[in-house]
């Protein structure tokens, strides 16, 4: 199934031409005329990308960027505007844009740019189901093992550990082993790993 590129600007002449442009390069394309109008009646199945134009009636596309992020939906973002400044620019890159293009656009430029928004969705996607699945092996473990991962990632040794929690070496060792066990991590150096990926100090 062609990623889907979703064309957000209030110049229905744009957004014709990047519609015909889109669909003739094989992508599936979803138009909208305004901010609003996408996030009253957002795709069921968030996948693609979003290409934006910067200033519209309303939300501008820094707005919807903005309320994008803070529902946590994987859309990057390329702008397409005509009104490109160098505030508005940084504003939009520092909020995770993948790109800031200045109509009119070259097809083959604003192509490339949709190529590499995709590129960026599909890692992280799997970044979070990465993420995801660790999270989820991490409840599976007792209190006492979630101690052990969090002290032996920060780099203290079995016997430091077994100081820490008051018992003995030998114990710590078992519940290491369940640690790497549950987690599913073959090495001390991926457990450390997945105890940063999770944000345990």
């Amino acid at each position: 199934m062609p990623a889907t590129v979703y064309v957000i600007d209030d110049d229905a002449s744009i957004r014709t031409s990047l519609m015909r442009l889109l669909r003739a390069s094989g992508y599936a394309a979803q138009e909208y005329e305004s901010a609003e109008a996408f996030l009253a009646h957002p795709p069921a199945d968030i996948d693609g990308c979003l290409l934006l134009d910067l200033r519209m009636p309303g939300l501008n596309g820094l707005d919807l960027q903005a309320a994008i992020a803070a529902r946590g939906w994987v859309l990057p973002i390329v702008f397409v505007t005509g009104h490109g400044d160098v505030p508005a620019i940084v504003r939009a890159m520092k909020g995770g844009a993948v790109d800031f293009l200045i109509k009119p656009v070259d097809g083959d430029v604003l192509l490339a740019a949709i190529d590499r928004a995709h590129e960026q969705a599909a890692l992280k996607r799997r970044e979070l189901a990465e993420i995801s699945g660790l999270q989820e092996r991490f409840q599976t473990l007792t209190p006492r093992e979630r101690e052990v991962m969090v002290l032996i990632a920060s780099g203290r040794l079995n016997k430091q550990v077994a100081g820490d929690l008051g018992t003995a070496e030998k114990t710590i060792k078992v519940h290491r082993g369940r640690v790497m066990e549950k987690m599913q991590v073959p090495s001390l150096a991926d457990l450390v790993r997945a105890a940063g990926r999770l944000g345990l100090h």
